[in-house]
Order: structure tokens, then sequence, then C-alpha cells
């Protein structure tokens, strides 16, 4: 009975010092892809995960993480493939289809991101990246007019938010409304050195 008990301890500590051991190892894997993502190097930030990747290649974190890396390689058919197995094991989860919505704004594709932006938005009516993409597939399609009404809706909520206030910028400017000019001075005041004001204004 003794040697049974001890067995089971053993194997009990076994089984958590490995168990520790791996979480160790994810950490520091993890610790170092951030590492290279703020140095911008974003090759080694992904080949740090690899090691991870091989072992977990259903892990939601993981394929949202590497959806994200490659975006910022601007290797845009990887990052989309990895968004999409990430949105595939957390079908309700909302930053992988983020990440997709932004995918297809960096590449035109705003069709695409008015129907992810559509479908967040009737679970998340207020959801702030979805709309802001929302707003600026609009805005490249010139459709002002709605443009409009969903900056008007956001901006009730965030009165002093620059991301949206820039959008209306450029809503005035194409347009030309009376309005530009103030707005303008406004997110100036809010940040002195935007630089997309600036060239608006030029």
């Amino acid at each position: 009975m003794m040697l049974r008990s001890l067995l089971v301890l053993l194997f009990v500590s076994h089984t958590l010092f490995g168990s520790q051991t791996n979480q160790d190892v994810i950490q520091k894997a993890y610790m170092n892809s951030y590492n290279y993502e703020q140095m911008g190097n974003y090759k080694e930030a992904i080949k740090a995960l690899a090691p991870v990747y091989k072992h977990y290649p259903n892990g939601y974190t993981l394929n949202l993480r590497y959806g994200w890396l490659f975006y910022l390689k601007h290797n845009y058919a990887d990052a989309q493939k990895y968004y999409q197995k990430a949105s595939t094991l957390k079908p309700y989860a909302i930053s992988p289809r983020l990440g997709l919505a932004n995918i297809y704004l960096t590449t035109a594709s705003y069709d695409k991101v008015q129907t992810i932006a559509t479908e967040i938005l009737k679970t998340d009516y207020y959801n702030y990246y979805a709309n802001l993409y929302f707003i600026k597939a609009l805005i490249a399609q010139q459709k002002y007019t709605i443009a409009q009404q969903i900056l008007l809706k956001m901006l009730t909520l965030y009165p002093t938010d620059v991301a949206f206030l820039e959008q209306l910028a450029r809503i005035y400017k194409a347009t030309s409304s009376p309005y530009f000019k103030q707005l303008c001075k406004d997110i100036l005041i809010l940040d002195p050195n935007n630089m997309l004001v600036r060239s608006l204004t030029e």
C-alpha cells in the first residue's frame, strides 16, 4: 500500500513538474516573440513561436497572434489564414474577425469589411474597431452619408476620440463642409502633431 502511494506521488510530482516546465517554455517563447515584435523584427517574432505552434497547432491564442504578426509582416495571405483558423476555433470570438476586417481594409476589399463589420455589430453594436473599420470602408467608397451617420453614433460615446474625428474631417473635406476648418483646429488641440489633419489642410 505504501509503495503504491509513493508511486502515485511520484507520478503526480512528475506531471506537475512537466506541466510547469511546459508553461515556462511557452512563456519564454511568447516573451521572445513580443520582444522581437517591439524591435520590428516580425520574422523572428513568428519564428520564436514556431516550436510552440508545432505542438499546439489548434491553439486559439497562437493562431490569433500569428495572424497579427503576419499582418505586420505584410504577408496578408498567411495572416488571413491564421485569423480564419482562430475564428473557426472560437466562432463567437470578435478578435479574429476584426483581424480579418483589418486585412480586407488594407487590401481594399471594402465589401468584405462591411460584411464582417455588420456581423459583429449585430451582437456588439458599439464595438469600437468594427465601427471604425466600417466607416473607413464606406469613406473609401465615397459613401459619406452612411459613414457620417455611424460616426455621429460613435462620437456620442467618444466625443474627443481622434480616430473618429479624423474620419469626420475626411468626410468634411470631401464634401466641402463649412465645418471642416474648425474641426481640424479642434483635432489639432487634442493632437497637435496629427499628420492626417495637417495633410488635409495643406
